[in-house]
């Protein structure tokens, strides 16, 4: 029914200028569309991102979306940091290892970031 449509992440906010000025700014999203004063779509690759304010925002405790970035992995994270984004440590994955922001799992990196409402991002190098 559903196998070969495509899905949208869906993100909730709090206040969607703050939002905003996060996935354009700090995260290089280019806005694609506007729905209404209270919800942007974001271009990503081949995919798009919907962010939308709503009193529901930041109750989310596990990985909103996930970005692959394949081999510019580490030049992503690299980048972030200097943008001063603080990345989450979960110590407690298992099979995993953390090397810094980094965490390892087999052949796979992974980071962990959050939005201004906390709503969990992931990077993965494949």
């Amino acid at each position: 029914m559903l196998k070969d449509k495509d899905v949208i992440p869906t993100i909730a906010v709090k206040d969607i200028e703050v939002a905003s000025r996060f996935y354009e700014d700090t995260l290089g999203l280019k806005r694609f569309a506007t729905e209404g004063p209270d919800a942007v779509v974001y271009k990503s690759g081949m995919t798009t991102l919907f962010v939308y304010q709503s009193r529901y925002a930041g109750t989310n405790r596990a990985t909103a979306a996930t970005w692959i970035l394949g081999d510019g992995f580490d030049g992503v994270v690299q980048a972030l940091q200097q943008k001063g984004v603080t990345f989450e440590h979960y110590d407690d994955l298992p099979e995993t290892t953390r090397q810094g922001d980094i965490h390892v799992a087999g052949k796979v990196k992974l980071a962990w970031l959050k939005d201004p409402d906390g709503n969990v991002l992931a990077l993965a190098s494949g």
